[in-house]
């Protein structure tokens, strides 16, 4: 039986990311999606609900008052894209707090973390969802090239084009960096909000940076975290 999962967020982009991320897992399925907590207490009531994407800075009602005030919730993963809210998700007993911008790596992290404390024997290896021999196609200068995920060292944006560093060119596409990350598999790694990585071409790295080959690729404040429990893990 497949985990129904509700995100609740008034971010329309925050709730298609999520909705991106879950349709790459077979075990889970969106049973809905709402932009506030009124609406998505009548879901809870009508809906089976398994596990709850729950955003924290939500008008009227926050997402840490409007779980306190849900009796019997279902499983919780609070969002949000300030750190000090930590803490007291951690004491409302929630399965994690991912922040925002959440790349898929964390969010594997957080469902494996979910299937431990309900079904262990349900956890997902990284090969469930590996996809390194994979491609997609690109738009370059009008024609549709295709662009293998082991290939490439690293994805670089510039505006609203994204640079698709490869071992041996760099294609340049229209598009932009968060839409073009939810394309990737686990192998990739959003390490600022300009750049991603292939996490199998790192060479070295530091609290700061990445090294891949002669590249040096800084890494946002904002992701320090992430990447270090993705690197060091």
């Amino acid at each position: 039986m497949n985990t129904r999962c509700l995100i609740v967020d008034d971010e329309p982009l925050a709730i298609q990311l999520l909705e991106s991320h879950i349709a790459q897992l077979p075990e889970l399925e969106v049973a809905a999606t709402s932009s506030n907590a009124m609406e998505a207490m009548g879901i809870l009531k009508t809906e089976r609900i398994d596990l709850l994407f729950l955003d924290i800075q939500m008008p009227m009602i926050t997402g840490v008052e409007f779980l306190r005030s849900v009796s019997n919730p279902p499983k919780v993963i609070f969002t949000t894209a300030y750190r000090e809210y930590a803490v007291e998700g951690y004491e409302l007993d929630v399965v994690d707090y991912l922040l925002k911008p959440i790349t898929f790596e964390r969010f594997f992290k957080a469902i494996n973390k979910y299937l431990d404390q309900t079904s262990p024997q349900q956890v997902l290896s990284d090969q469930i969802v590996e996809n390194e021999e994979g491609h997609l196609f690109v738009n370059v200068n009008k024609k549709n090239v295709k662009v293998v995920f082991n290939k490439v060292l690293y994805v670089e944006s510039i505006k609203d084009y994204i640079k698709i560093h490869l071992e041996d060119e760099t294609l340049v596409t229209k598009e932009k960096i968060s839409d073009f990350e939810v394309k990737l598999p686990i192998s990739f790694l959003r390490v600022h909000r300009s750049y991603i990585v292939n996490k199998s071409k790192i060479d070295a790295f530091t609290a700061a940076d990445i090294e891949i080959g002669p590249h040096e690729i800084p890494i946002g404040g904002n992701y320090k975290r992430e990447v270090q429990e993705a690197l060091k893990g």
